[in-house]
């Protein structure tokens, strides 16, 4: 029997009341140009992917590797997901097709519940577009080692902590950084960017729903 939460969660989905645009600026930093999307953005698409564990419900993130200087988002947790094939017959496919080369998700093993709110990335110029989605089982997560170095499984509960929301510093390389930027701190495991700003509306489609079980 599907939880009453996912329920209402695909409902609100499929009425496309997102809340996007100010759960993005909670987390975007300070120096975040706004920018219309330019006709040269490349297309690409995230799986935010939740599933039962133990009696709770997790998200998967990954960490991408931080050897590669050509990498805007090396080192960087992020969603999976990646650049739009021109075989894929559209960015839901993406999403999934991603997600199953970076963790080893099979696709007919993800129920789609919905899109979430589109966005533009200027330093790597994707124009982002997120999907989220459950499947009933955990995952047996299988890293493609050239694109993940780590995978990082976060209770829902903990993600919607308010404490675990906060600002760092960002150092990108010796003289380069950017102060009081907004992320989720876990630990060690710091969630800034783009991801933290998709995850900024995942936490306010949420937060209606308190016994999230």
């Amino acid at each position: 029997m599907e939880s009453d939460w996912v329920g209402g969660l695909a409902q609100r989905l499929q009425q496309g009341a997102l809340p996007g645009v100010s759960a993005h600026a909670k987390m975007s930093h300070p120096f975040r140009p706004v920018l219309p999307v330019p006709d040269s953005a490349r297309m690409a698409a995230v799986l935010a992917l939740l599933y039962p564990c133990a009696g709770d419900w997790l998200i998967v993130y990954i960490e991408r590797p931080s050897g590669d200087s050509r990498d805007r988002h090396q080192g960087q947790i992020a969603f999976p997901g990646g650049q739009q094939d021109q075989s894929d017959r559209d960015l839901a496919q993406t999403a999934l097709r991603e997600a199953h080369e970076e963790i080893g998700i099979p696709p007919e093993a993800v129920r789609l519940l919905g899109a979430l709110t589109p966005l533009y990335i200027p330093v790597s110029n994707f124009h982002v577009f997120p999907f989220l989605g459950i499947t009933n089982l955990k995952p047996e997560f299988i890293p493609q080692v050239s694109e993940v170095s780590g995978i990082l499984e976060i209770s829902l509960q903990q993600l919607l902590d308010p404490s675990l929301q906060t600002k760092t510093t960002i150092r990108y390389r010796p003289g380069l950084h950017i102060d009081d930027v907004p992320c989720f701190r876990f630990g060690e495991k710091v969630i800034w960017g783009a991801t933290a700003m998709i995850t900024s509306e995942l936490n306010e489609l949420l937060s209606p729903f308190h016994a999230i079980r």
